[in-house]
């Protein structure tokens, strides 16, 4: 067989899946801790205040890189969710499910700093911006998700309708994306522009590691919340029960 193909044929086992990502996991959350220790401190500590933005400037290391993630994982959720209908791979279902709390977290965060940096800079904590309100409605999305999966009592059912959702939800990720530039937005465009960042390097780093350090958390979330999963899905299949049995 292929080694791809043998790979995915593996990842695809529960038993397989449980075993190995036990081991990826502590790796995952120890770099997520180093780096956001890192990120943290370059950022509230050493780097320096915007002249415009005072302090306030400091809540973009959490919101920026939580905005980012955001739409990052609804994305994830979008191709896995496609996949797993097409092929029907279950531990895609699995991903699919498990994703969605940690995007919504993200999306909350995003949403609350946004708030906490729009009060000094606008006067006000919300607008109907188009970026604030297309990333209100992404927020929906992830909560549609996880309510339409606990409305089914068959697991795989709820996962295919979860997945279908996450698909026809994707619309929404471009809106996000190219709404300071379709519409006339309070919300500031992006730093990264086509002439490379717009942004100080000291500011620079600091939010690049914090970028990082998220991705590794919702590395070790995910496969966290998915070994639960399948642990509850599989609660009377003999893997998890010699499991148990080891355990003991």
């Amino acid at each position: 067989m292929n080694p791809i193909m043998l790979f995915i044929h593996k990842t695809g086992s529960p038993p397989w899946f449980y075993q190995k990502t036990g081991y990826l996991i502590p790796w995952l959350w120890a770099i997520f801790l180093v780096l956001t220790a890192i990120g943290l401190y370059l950022g509230f500590v050493k780097a320096p205040v915007d002249y415009q933005q005072g302090t306030t400037v400091r809540i973009m290391y959490l919101h920026v890189p939580s905005a980012w993630m955001s739409m990052m994982i609804y994305g994830f959720m979008a191709i896995m969710g496609f996949i797993a209908l097409v092929w029907r791979i279950r531990m895609l279902e699995v991903l699919v499910i498990s994703s969605a709390p940690v995007g919504a977290a993200f999306t909350m965060i995003a949403l609350l700093t946004g708030s906490m940096w729009g009060r000094p800079m606008w006067g006000t904590f919300w607008v109907w911006d188009a970026r604030l309100t297309s990333e209100l409605v992404l927020l929906f999305l992830y909560f549609g998700v996880i309510a339409l999966y606990n409305a089914y009592d068959e697991p795989r059912k709820a996962a295919r309708a979860a997945s279908l959702l996450s698909i026809v939800g994707a619309f929404n990720l471009p809106i996000i994306y190219f709404s300071v530039e379709w519409w006339n937005t309070l919300h500031q465009g992006s730093s990264f522009g086509g002439d490379g960042p717009g942004i100080h390097p000291e500011m620079l780093w600091p939010l690049l590691i914090m970028a990082t350090a998220v991705k590794f958390f919702y590395g070790a979330n995910l496969l966290t919340r998915a070994r639960l999963t399948l642990l509850k899905q599989d609660h009377r299949k003999r893997w998890v029960q010699d499991l148990v049995s080891e355990e003991h």
